[in-house]
């Protein structure tokens, strides 16, 4: 009886282990570019749909959403209680306040609304991050939540 339980749980450890295996490894194909280097493996972190390449400029913005755009313009009124009334998105990407995550969820969510609009397959629409940045207002748990998947969405992108 203890041979058969243990014969079970060994076969279940095996298969978890190899179906986590096999996420991890699908994942990081997908969604990083791994390259060797003289004996180095790193992968590239920063892409076209990062806060830091959309504060960089150097592709145009979306027209649905000007550079000029107030973060209140775009995300509603209770965006405008969190922020300055008269913060635009561009100034939203190069917010640098480690630590506050409302400021850290304005900068995913303002990249996000971007990609939504310029990258084809992006796994949020302009309503649904424009949505979920409103409910993320809420507590500093919720923001905080909101902006590891915006994170993951953002770096993920082609």
């Amino acid at each position: 009886m203890k041979m058969a339980i243990s014969l079970v749980l060994s076969r279940l450890i095996l298969f978890l282990t190899l179906t986590c295996f096999a996420a991890v490894s699908s994942s990081t194909t997908t969604t990083t570019t791994l390259k060797r280097h003289s004996g180095f493996l790193y992968s590239r972190t920063r892409g076209k749909c990062t806060p830091q390449f959309w504060s960089s400029r150097r592709e145009a913005w979306p027209r649905m959403v000007p550079q000029g755009s107030t973060v209140s313009n775009v995300f509603g009124s209770r965006a405008s209680e969190r922020y300055s009334s008269d913060m635009t998105l561009l100034e939203s990407r190069a917010v640098n306040e480690e630590g506050n995550v409302f400021k850290e969820l304005l900068k995913q969510a303002s990249a996000a609304l971007l990609n939504s609009y310029a990258r084809k397959g992006f796994p949020y629409s302009a309503w649904e991050v424009k949505t979920l940045t409103i409910q993320g207002l809420v507590s500093e748990y919720a923001a905080a939540r909101l902006t590891r998947r915006f994170s993951v969405a953002n770096d993920a992108c082609i």
